[in-house]
């Protein structure tokens, strides 16, 4: 047989091949794995008897934070996603440009604040609403940043009846961690406006045997690290970085000492005990 009449003979025996053997069997799908079961709502151990006398657990301060990121962009990416560092949100995010945006319910715990304390209260991610503004921390803040986070104050602190003067910073609530917002962030701006601590002119000289440590105790700061603290004090109230007491810290903070004893107790709802 000529060589090219044997090419045509090879593929129609191969065809005929193909036709014979039956089609592959269909592999067998994966036995779908049970859910674990849902965890319970209310504790096995006990008794649930439910009392409509609750309401939800709600945010008693608001921290600040600087993205120091090159834009708002870069930091929705951070903020929405895992990342090398872990994974970071806040509740809120102001652009440069002074677009607000929303990343978490204020209901729900936003992961801002990390390893941090504020006058004693140390899960600040339950206690707190986390703002984020656009800052490479080196560039001032500007003026519509700061005029939309106005509006945000003063709608957080009516709506969630947070007391106005909680507003703080990041490093003010982690001072061996954080420096942010820096020195050039307009605290008293935002003091003018009636949110956060700030001393008041003419500032007073403090009485004889005043304890400096004691008032930053009471303003809230965590002095496990002294010189951390004084810092973080010196950077939301005097605008640097300064490590050890300067001349004039004293009244500021005999100041602030005085205006937090001077303040009203919280009111107490008065509770009802069950007749006998």
């Amino acid at each position: 047989m000529k060589p090219h009449r044997i090419a045509p003979v090879l593929v129609a025996l191969a065809l005929a091949a193909c036709a014979a053997s039956p089609p592959p069997k269909p592999q067998p799908l994966p036995t779908p794995q049970p859910l674990p079961p849902p965890k319970p709502l209310h504790n096995p151990l006990a008794q649930w008897r439910p009392s409509p006398n609750h309401d939800p657990r709600n945010a008693v301060m608001i921290v600040l934070h600087q993205t120091e990121m090159e834009s708002a962009e870069a930091a929705l990416l951070t903020l929405q996603t895992r990342n090398l560092g872990g994974r970071v949100s806040a509740h809120y995010l102001i652009g440069d440009n002074g677009v607000l945006y929303q990343l978490v319910d204020e209901t729900e715990r936003a992961w801002h604040a990390g390893a941090s304390r504020w006058g004693g209260v140390s899960d600040l991610n339950s206690a707190s609403i986390g703002i984020e503004i656009d800052n490479d921390g080196v560039e001032p803040f500007t003026e519509a940043q700061i005029a939309t986070l106005l509006r945000l104050l003063g709608d957080i602190t009516w709506r969630l009846d947070i007391p106005k003067h909680l507003v703080i910073g990041h490093g003010d609530i982690a001072p061996a961690r954080k420096r942010d917002p820096s020195a050039l962030f307009p605290w008293k701006r935002l003091a003018d406006a009636g949110y956060g601590l700030w001393p008041r002119a003419p500032l007073a000289p403090p009485p004889p045997g005043f304890d400096a440590w004691a008032a930053m105790r009471l303003v809230g700061y965590d002095l496990r690290d002294p010189e951390a603290a004084v810092r973080a004090f010196h950077r939301h109230y005097r605008g640097n970085e300064a490590s050890q007491w300067l001349p004039g810290d004293a009244e500021i903070l005999f100041d602030l000492q005085k205006q937090l004893m001077d303040m009203p107790e919280p009111a107490v709802v008065p509770i009802t005990t069950p007749s006998s």
